[in-house]
């Protein structure tokens, strides 16, 4: 579901590969809530679900959600409305997912900024509130001691139950295509499937994963990211000054 806007918006567990993407199941209705805007966000923030209350503060559009899943996933857990079982080769990791109050201030209008590390906690939030975390487990370790226990959808929670993709978020990729749009760092700077909008991979990527180019959001073209299979999947750093969590 897409909400209206108006506008005047973790060695960790396991050693591990990935897992194969199969028809996203779709959360009941009843998990998604009313968004609430306020205020004049960029207008492509209208892509965030209704699991996302997205507003204005100041400079910055601040973006809140509980930070759990609309898709199916065993770690809900046995009896959720939204548990499956776990897919073939899967290796659980004993956290569930619990929700969250997730909050990120990013900056309406992201400027470029020398590339800085991102943090070892959300580096962003995707359209359907749930975070995005950068591409290492715990001690800033590779995530190949993790991927394994990545549900099929490419997310996995941590040991406070937030759940999170390190990886291209296939619920959305499969739902929206690949050239959709993911989600925001906390630069501001919107995040992009694994395509092109004409369907061609993206070329010139920099360290941060990113580059200027035309999408349907900036048919003009802008700075913007790319979700990748290789490292660093989402983004190795901000290209764009950050703003804040919580």
């Amino acid at each position: 579901m897409r909400n209206r806007l108006s506008f005047s918006v973790p060695a960790v567990l396991l050693a591990l590969a990935c897992s194969t993407p199969t028809t996203p199941s779709a959360a009941p209705s009843s998990t998604t809530t009313t968004t609430t805007t306020t205020g004049a966000a960029p207008a492509w923030y209208s892509k965030f679900s209704s699991a996302v209350t997205v507003s204005i503060d100041g400079s910055n559009v601040l973006l809140r959600s509980t930070g759990v899943p609309d898709h199916t996933s065993p770690y809900w857990g046995v009896g959720n409305a939204l548990y499956e079982a776990p897919h073939a080769g899967m290796q659980l990791n004993p956290n569930r997912i619990s929700t969250q109050s997730l909050v990120l201030r990013v900056p309406s209008a992201p400027t470029a900024a020398t590339p800085s590390d991102t943090p070892m906690e959300p580096m962003g939030i995707a359209v359907n509130g749930v975070a995005l975390f950068n591409q290492y487990a715990a001690g800033r370790s590779p995530l190949t001691n993790e991927i394994l226990s990545f549900d099929r959808f490419n997310g996995h929670p941590q040991q406070t139950g937030q759940y999170h993709y390190h990886l291209e978020p296939l619920w959305l990729t499969a739902r929206d295509g690949e050239a959709a749009l993911i989600g925001v760092l906390l630069d501001g700077y919107p995040v992009y499937g694994p395509r092109e909008s004409g369907g061609a991979l993206p070329s010139g990527l920099d360290t941060c994963n990113g580059h200027t180019h035309t999408t349907t959001d900036f048919p003009s073209g802008s700075y913007h990211y790319h979700v990748t299979t290789s490292v660093p999947y989402i983004s190795g750093c901000f290209a764009g000054r950050p703003g804040s969590i919580g």
